[in-house]
């Protein structure tokens, strides 16, 4: 079963050895990442691929509609160890377009455990009614609520305990907000980076 996907894993080991004969024993040493990318479950949505990062270049969380919510000690977990333990300089809440989880939240269906976890969206679409309701065009509108998921989801982690901690420590961390396009393979920078407790005070 799954040879096909055994027969590709060989290719690809072959190939990266190909053009670095010691690809993998560098990534036997240890990872040293820069950026932590918190992400969507999507399987159209390939982190390392996206930005061009090899394996040991992006440490990657991912969830169903790139979720940070304060109380999920699975993300937690990756936040402090990304943090305090990987040292990354930059953490990147990437969402994207046509997000499923995202038009789940809102259209009204029941599905189970999922409506729980989707349960910050409908926040979000309630905090920004006006805005949204106003759009006439509904894939529009879903856009829209996409873009201020991830804003929300990047307040979330820069008013976490582990990131306020190692600004006050001097640590250099920065939070981005982008929402990648499926139709064309390039991402949208929402503009709301922040570095520092101002940054997240003009976010607020």
């Amino acid at each position: 079963m799954l040879d096909h996907l055994k027969d590709n894993n060989r290719a690809w080991a072959e190939g990266k050895l190909a053009v670095d004969p010691s690809f993998f024993q560098r990534l036997v040493g240890q990872q040293s990442p820069e950026y932590l990318w918190i992400g969507c479950a999507d399987s159209r949505v390939p982190a390392n691929e996206i930005v061009g990062l090899d394996p040991g270049e992006l440490f990657v969380h991912r969830n169903v509609a790139n979720l940070a919510p304060p109380q999920d000690a699975n993300y937690l977990s990756v936040l402090q160890f990304a943090v305090d333990v990987l040292k990354v300089k930059h953490i990147m809440v990437v969402g994207h377009y046509g997000c499923g989880g995202v038009v789940a939240a809102i259209d009204g269906q029941r599905r189970g455990l999922v409506d729980h976890w989707l349960h910050p969206i409908r926040e979000v679409f309630a905090a920004n009614r006006a805005e949204l309701e106003a759009m006439e065009d509904e894939h529009a509108r879903h856009d829209r609520l996409c873009e201020l998921n991830v804003i929300r989801q990047v307040r979330n982690v820069a008013s976490d305990v582990f990131i306020r901690e190692a600004w006050l420590r001097g640590q250099p961390v920065s939070i981005h907000g982008w929402v990648y396009a499926l139709s064309d393979g390039l991402v949208n920078d929402m503009n709301v980076t922040c570095s520092g407790p101002e940054d997240l005070a003009r976010l607020y």
